[in-house]
């Protein structure tokens, strides 16, 4: 009992920043969205009028709504808590408009907040109205029935411009309420903090503070680290215990580990990139990219796994003979011994085990996932906000720490805006990097307001920038290289998904996130490119955007299945690339990427496939992200005698007690008969699917063909994310073909490398952090190597 009394010690608050000042939106626009949110995401009641507040239905409806939350929810869930669910809508989420102010604040780009702005106002006037909805009413002021029709009418539109524009709404107003909305997390069942988790201590980091002034600070140092995560990491700790000075920068603060896992939306202002989210130019692909202490070793899922032979002879192919040498191999059994990378520990969740189960079924090829959890179990399901137990061992608990021990120093708040240069030589050659460095505020977090600025350079005789592939080519370019190269070759491995509810609890949040993989799908082109079949993690804000919406009342009634739903992604390795470059008005990342014909198609393949594990795996409902594909529902499993649960004698008594979500509770006779059934249908269900026809059922079959096959992976229908960014500092042989030469070295210059992802000579196929960190090992020790003869 006392390890589940120790989960219930909740995560310390992580406050944020100050809302931006000043209006992002007029009221009149404020009007308009929140009606768009609130059409989305709409309170649910019984009545015969509509209105512009609640979508009403009619008490049969809304009882059948109740029933079917009911038997999706948690057998303690009651009447209320569903009641409450179905009558919130998005804006009475108490911080929902507070989030999307912030989010349009800081992190939205100017033209793409221009571009909403000319659209709310339109909505708002009748000429606008009738162009965007066959009415003049004023959009806030229709009912919500009536706005629900012109959103459903947008996704069906022949228009591209009208499907892009419900689309990045639905996404914007779903994900602010998942993350905001106090009624979800009851509903589902979800805990605060892990239960299998164990609060873990991490190491107690001593970051350089400067005093107030206004004249530029200097930082004299040997090796200047702009970055601190999987690439910086390792440089940090190579190069400290080869006996040089090293300074590790970067723009994030450190968030010990009593402070996580965060909440989803903490999560995405502390740890991630833009708040959380970034999305293409055309608004295809959304991006999630570390942007922590630790980069994105802090927020990754475990996952370990080693550069694979095709792709190690693709690039040595390309003149980079390192990769097919046993000096790479020692690099990636180096990173991977440090971190205690092994699949002994691992204990499969129902998500994973569905997955490598059902490949095991269909003759797929399917394998587990190693874990850098130094050889223990991990069974925690929350990485993607922060590892409380410190069991990950990303940057933050294991390079940096022994990059301190031997005598680097950290710096924590500041934002690299240049590389300096000067002519030694003959040659252009970096001496050190200036930025702006902010402290933390008076009660050591960064919410105050009285936090102090100081223009800083830092000094060195040698620069590694370790940005990522998002921001290392900006601060090239931002430093006045001129390389082409710089920004282009943007691989992203584009994902898509597939869920499916099982007749049982799965809880798919708990338990290590991915532990398995299919690579069946890997090589459909045989060159190497195809996709890969991989477990997501099934936190409700991050698996829920990814539904589809077709109306509000089945918005809801779909994310209350989230307990039985398992979520399995297709990535794909993709040929086809993009680029990032500064946005011409404020100079942030700007990504122009859309997944091509060719990577769409591969897939395509690989989603078939895990439509086909779902289905053997015994799977009631399968669908996919884009709302025009079908459900594919199977025909109901119901014992004799099942149809009807009457009401029976002492059904609310407790009869005995067990431990979930961290607490212990009483389970009444009625939640124990209904735990019953489910048991009886998921054995009807298993006995089923082993005398039926398998994957060859006709109609599952023709649903593949009708409905999955003939609809494919059409934008902007189809919902894409990308969490692995690579390639837009490209490694090559020539200056023509890259922007690093083969150690790492940036063309053109001396004394500036980059060791990050960014430096992949084309997509790795795999969860690149054990290739980044066996190339940054390579590029280090050549950095250690090359100052040993120069250094005084």
């Amino acid at each position: 009992m006392a390890s589940a009394e120790l989960t219930m010690i909740a995560p310390l608050d992580s406050p944020l920043p100050a809302v931006p000042e000043g209006d992002v939106l007029t009221s009149a626009q404020w009007a308009t969205l929140l009606a768009i949110a609130d059409t989305f995401v709409p309170a649910i009641e019984v009545s015969s009028t509509h209105s512009p507040d609640t979508l009403a239905l009619e008490p049969s409806e809304y009882e059948d709504a109740v029933d079917k939350i009911r038997k999706a929810v948690p057998n303690n869930t009651g009447p209320e808590a569903i009641h409450k669910y179905l009558g919130e809508k998005a804006s009475s989420a108490p911080r929902f408009r507070e989030l999307i102010h912030r989010t349009f604040g800081d992190y939205m780009r100017k033209d793409a907040l221009k571009g909403i702005r000319v659209i709310l106002s339109a909505l708002d006037t009748r000429a606008g109205c009738y162009v965007f909805t066959g009415y003049t009413t004023s959009f806030h002021l229709q009912p919500v029935n009536i706005r629900q029709q012109i959103l459903q009418s947008w996704q069906q539109s022949y228009l591209p411009p009208l499907r892009q524009i419900v689309k990045a709404f639905t996404g914007l107003c779903t994900a602010t309420w998942i993350k905001e909305s106090t009624t979800i997390n009851t509903i589902l069942g979800f805990p605060r903090a892990p239960v299998h988790g164990r609060p873990g201590k991490d190491f107690d980091y001593d970051f350089l503070q400067l005093p107030p002034g206004d004249e530029q600070e200097i930082i004299d140092t040997d090796i200047v680290i702009i970055g601190s995560g999987c690439g910086g990491g390792v440089c940090a700790k190579n190069l400290a215990e080869a006996g040089h000075r090293v300074l590790v920068a970067d723009r994030a603060y450190h968030f010990p580990a009593k402070h996580l896992p965060m909440t989803s939306t903490d999560a995405g202002i502390h740890l991630f990139h833009n708040g959380g989210i970034d999305t293409s130019d055309d608004n295809s692909v959304a991006f999630v990219a570390g942007q922590a202490w630790g980069g994105g070793g802090t927020v990754n899922w475990s996952a370990s796994l080693q550069t694979q032979a095709s792709v190690r002879q693709e690039w040595a192919d390309e003149g980079l003979p390192f990769f097919t040498s046993a000096k790479f191999q020692y690099c990636l059994d180096r990173v991977c011994d440090r971190m205690g990378v092994s699949t002994k520990s691992i204990d499969h969740n129902p998500n994973n085990w569905v997955l490598l189960e059902g490949a095991r079924k269909l003759g797929y090829s399917a394998k587990e996932v190693p874990q850098n959890t130094d050889h223990d179990r991990h069974y925690c399901g929350y990485c993607t906000l922060g590892c409380g137990s410190a069991g990950k061992q990303g940057p933050v608990v294991s390079w940096l720490p022994d990059a301190a021990k031997a005598g680097a120093k950290f710096v924590e708040g500041f934002a690299a805006n240049k590389i300096v240069f000067e002519t030694i030589e003959g040659k252009k050659t970096a001496v050190g990097v200036e930025g702006i460095w902010t402290s933390r505020d008076e009660m050591g977090g960064v919410s105050g307001l009285n936090r102090t600025k100081r223009s800083v350079k830092m000094r060195a005789k040698r620069v590694i920038v370790s940005c990522g592939t998002i921001h290392s080519p900006l601060l090239l370019l931002r430093s006045g290289l001129t390389n082409p190269q710089i920004g282009r070759n943007l691989h992203v491995h584009p994902a898509t998904g597939v869920f499916a509810t099982f007749p049982y609890s799965i809880k798919p949040w708990e338990g290590g996130i991915l532990t398995t993989l299919c690579d069946e799908f890997s090589n459909l082109d045989s060159h190497g490119h195809g996709a890969k079949i991989a477990a997501m993690t099934m936190l409700p804000s991050w698996a829920l955007p990814f539904q589809p919406w077709r109306s509000g009342l089945d918005f809801k009634l779909q994310a209350a299945k989230l307990p039985s739903t398992c979520g399995h992604l297709a990535v794909v390795r993709d040929r086809d690339t993009g680029r990032v470059y500064p946005d011409p008005v404020d100079g942030r990342c700007r990504i122009a990427y859309t997944p091509s014909k060719f990577d769409r198609g591969h897939a395509l393949e690989c989603v078939v496939g895990m439509c086909k594990i779902m289905f053997v795996m015994g799977a009631e409902e399968i669908w996919l992200t884009r709302g025009d594909v079908k459900t594919f529902v199977r025909p109901e499993v119901i014992e004799e005698g099942e149809e009807e649960e009457e009401e029976r004698e002492g059904d609310d008594e407790p009869v005995y007690q067990e431990w979930r979500g961290g607490e212990k509770i009483w389970v009444t006779r009625r939640e124990m008969r209904a735990d019953h059934r489910q048991r009886r249908r998921a054995d009807k269900r298993r006995e089923e699917i082993h005398e039926g026809k398998g994957i060859g059922d006709p109609a599952f079959q023709a649903w593949l063909r009708d409905e999955v096959r003939k609809k494919g992976m059409g934008q902007p229908e189809t919902s894409w994310g990308s969490a692995h960014q690579m390639g837009t500092c490209r490694m090559a042989g020539s200056e023509k073909r890259g922007v690093v030469d083969p150690k790492g070295k940036v063309w053109g210059v001396e004394g500036l490398y980059v060791a990050d992802a960014s430096v992949f000579p084309s997509a790795s196929g795999v969860n690149p952090m054990v290739t980044n960190m066996a190339i940054s090992d390579m590029i280090s020790r050549g950095v250690a190597k090359d100052l040993n003869g120069t250094r005084v």
